[in-house]
C-alpha cells in the first residue's frame, strides 16, 4: 500500500469541500441577509509505524515514529458577522443592525406550519394586509400574524414598534439566541432552530427602507477559490508521479 497515494486522495476531497461552500457563498453573494459559510478540516490521527520483516534488525521491530494518513473533512460553520446597508427608502423593507432574526410562520409543501428565523427583510404587503416574506409567508408580531391597514401611513421605528398614522399598532418580532450553533440552515434564505437551542431578548436596531446585504466579500472568496484550486492540483499531480512511479517499477524495474 502507497499512502501517499491515500494522503493526496484525501487531500482532494478536502479541497472539493471547500471549493463547494466557496461557489455557494458567490452564489449568494447578491442574497439579501445571506451569511457566508465556512469550512474546517482537521488530520487523520497519527499512528505507530514499525519496520516488520527486517532481519537487520535483531529480537524486536524498530519504530520509525509517528505517521499521518492525511486530512479529512471537518464542519460547515455561518459567520453571522453583520452585512452592509442599501437603501431601498421602501416602507416594508427591513434591515437588523446588531444580532437578531425576524420571526417567520413558515408552511412547506405539505402545508405544515412551523417558525423559522431569517435575516432577510424584503417584505412586503398580501392583497389582505399581510406583512408576508416574498414567498407569502407570514412575518410575525406581538400578536401573531402582522396585519396592516393598506390606507394608512405606516411607520416603523428602531424597536420594531409599527404605528399606523401614529398609532401603534403591533411590534415586529425580533429574535436572538444563546448559541447561534444551535441554528442551521433550512433553505430558502431561513434558518431552524435545532433541539436544545434557547432565546434571549434581541438589541438589534430595525431601520426601515433598508436592506442587510450578504457579508460575502466577492474578492476575498474569488482569491480563496484559487488558493483551493491550485491545493487540488498539487494533490493531482502527486497522485500522477506515484502512478508514473509505480508504472516503472512493475513495467520496467520488474521486466528486469
Amino acid at each position: 500500500m502507497v499512502k501517499g497515494l491515500y494522503t493526496a486522495h484525501t487531500g482532494m476531497i478536502n479541497q472539493q469541500n471547500r471549493l463547494d461552500v466557496l461557489t455557494n457563498n458567490l452564489a449568494n453573494s447578491a442574497t439579501n441577509g445571506y451569511k457566508k459559510e465556512g469550512a474546517t478540516s482537521q488530520s487523520f490521527d497519527s499512528v505507530m509505524a514499525a519496520k516488520i520483516k527486517d532481519s537487520s534488525e535483531a529480537f524486536a521491530a524498530r519504530r520509525l515514529g509517528g505517521m499521518n494518513m492525511g486530512v479529512k473533512v471537518g464542519e460547515t460553520y455561518t459567520d453571522y458577522s453583520q452585512g452592509s446597508f442599501k437603501v431601498t427608502e421602501n416602507t416594508y423593507d427591513l434591515a437588523l443592525e446588531g444580532d437578531g432574526f425576524f420571526a417567520i410562520s413558515f408552511t412547506d409543501q405539505n402545508g405544515g406550519q412551523s417558525v423559522k428565523y431569517t435575516r432577510d427583510g424584503s417584505f412586503t404587503l398580501s392583497s389582505e394586509g399581510y406583512l408576508v416574506t416574498k414567498d407569502g409567508d407570514y412575518v410575525q408580531g406581538s400578536n401573531g400574524n402582522i396585519r396592516i391597514n393598506v390606507s394608512a401611513d405606516v411607520e416603523i421605528d428602531s424597536l420594531g414598534n409599527i404605528y399606523e398614522n401614529g398609532i401603534l399598532a403591533d411590534k415586529i418580532s425580533v429574535v436572538d439566541f444563546e448559541d447561534s450553533s444551535y441554528l442551521e440552515k433550512y433553505g430558502e434564505n431561513m434558518y431552524n432552530l435545532t433541539e436544545g437551542g434557547t432565546f434571549r431578548v434581541s438589541e438589534a436596531i430595525v431601520h426601515q427602507g433598508y436592506l442587510e446585504t450578504s457579508n460575502v466579500n466577492v474578492i476575498r472568496e474569488m482569491v480563496e477559490m484559487i488558493n483551493v484550486t491550485r491545493a487540488y492540483e498539487t494533490n493531482q499531480k502527486v497522485i500522477q508521479t506515484i502512478d508514473e512511479t509505480l508504472d516503472k517499477a512493475v513495467n520496467t524495474v520488474g521486466r528486469v
